[in-house]
């Protein structure tokens, strides 16, 4: 999936296309000492980075879209391993709340299927690495 983010990072987007990071894999497999480069290097914050990064790993192992994997990082799930311990029903609550006060009305609610869902991902994916 090709990188796309948000106009308010327009310089996190400008310095990883600079490094040829054009995808949420390549973002997603960065390692810190990588993003404390990118950071230095230009007008791309390091913090900033490591969000994105959070972003782009929800995006890969959970298999969420990059607005998904946003909201899952503002509500406190940093990972799959994260989103595979969460409880669907307080993880409703509390993504309902943000999504109402990022995203306003206008956007579509998730429902509890849905986060269910994620989380049997999430779920599969930690199980997986577990046996390797």
């Amino acid at each position: 999936m090709p990188l796309v983010l948000p106009p308010h990072f327009k310089s996190e987007l400008r310095q990883l296309e600079g490094a040829g990071i054009d995808s949420w894999q390549q973002l997603a497999d960065l390692h810190d000492d990588d993003l404390r480069r990118l950071g230095r290097s230009g007008g791309a914050s390091e913090a900033r980075l490591i969000k994105l990064r959070g972003q782009a790993r929800l995006v890969v192992e959970a298999g969420v879209e990059p607005a998904e994997a946003a909201l899952l990082l503002y509500a406190g799930i940093a990972n799959c391993q994260g989103l595979s311990q969460a409880n669907p029903h307080q993880l409703l609550i509390q993504m309902g709340r943000l999504q109402a006060s990022l995203t306003g009305m206008a956007a579509p609610r998730l429902d509890l299927i849905t986060l269910q869902s994620w989380i049997r991902r999430a779920q599969l994916r930690m199980a997986r690495r577990a046996t390797n």
